[in-house]
């Protein structure tokens, strides 16, 4: 698989936290992509959003609902709605949405959908997300919620000395801490998957984000198969993350 060679260091074994989910036999699907099972898209209209909500679920029947819930930075509920799991996908809107407006205001919701038998819960997933839209002008530059936005920022590994790719928590949030300090308001995660927990420091941090999977230096002869397959993971697994534009 990718990477067969580049001008970093490829280090062996499980280098990030281990995690064992224990879920009863119906539960939001955790094998599709190793993604959370729920997704957030957010579209920006006037005076508010339009959230497009939808789920996965594993051995439902006509028992089982789902239930959205959206709350502010707050805790506050701002937007609900049910559905049957064989119809998850629902349009939720978010009057007065708060945007996310990178740097400047890093406002994010949370979207909890909880699976629910006859009244009781049994299964539940969350995400967080940010309303914002952008796109890039050829001439101008970048643009996020219609103002021009120029990108200025650093390109991170994951490694540090000593400890390779087995970075902890506190070493994460130190790296987005420098790349803030220096005024940046960008960064691209060079050239692989990083951790979830960076991806989620820069949602709260603002940074825009240019994320890759390690289709470097080599060209495979046979590794098309795998290079889909790791973009795929790359999009699916992180499709909540405001922070994520490229």
């Amino acid at each position: 698989i990718y990477p067969q060679k580049a001008d970093f260091t490829f280090y062996g074994g499980l280098y990030r936290d281990v995690n064992l989910v224990v879920v009863p036999a119906v539960h939001f699907d955790l094998d599709f992509y190793g993604a959370p099972g729920l997704t957030v898209t957010p579209r920006v209209i006037d005076g508010g959003a339009m959230l497009d909500l939808n789920a996965w679920v594993k051995n439902a029947d006509e028992n089982y609902t789902i239930q959205y819930s959206i709350e502010d930075a707050d805790g506050n509920v701002v937007a609900e709605a049910v559905r049957p799991c064989d119809k998850a996908a629902v349009k939720v809107a978010l009057p007065g949405a708060h945007l996310w407006n990178g740097v400047k205001d890093p406002y994010l919701y949370t979207c909890t959908a909880s699976l629910v038998r006859r009244n009781e819960v049994v299964d539940e997933v969350s995400t967080r997300f940010g309303v914002r839209s952008f796109h890039v002008d050829p001439q101008k530059g970048f643009y996020l919620n219609g103002v021009l936005t120029p990108l200025r920022g650093v390109s991170r590994h994951q490694d540090r000395l000593g400890v390779g790719n087995a970075l902890e928590d506190w070493m994460h949030w130190e790296d987005v801490d420098f790349i803030r300090e220096v005024g940046a308001n960008t960064v691209r995660l060079a050239h692989y998957q990083h951790d979830q927990y960076f991806y989620d420091l820069c949602d709260e941090y603002g940074m825009v984000v240019w994320a890759e999977i390690p289709y470097i230096s080599e060209h495979m002869p046979n590794g098309r198969e795998n290079t889909i397959s790791q973009m795929k993971e790359l999009i699916i697994q992180n499709y909540n993350h405001p922070c994520i534009v490229t």
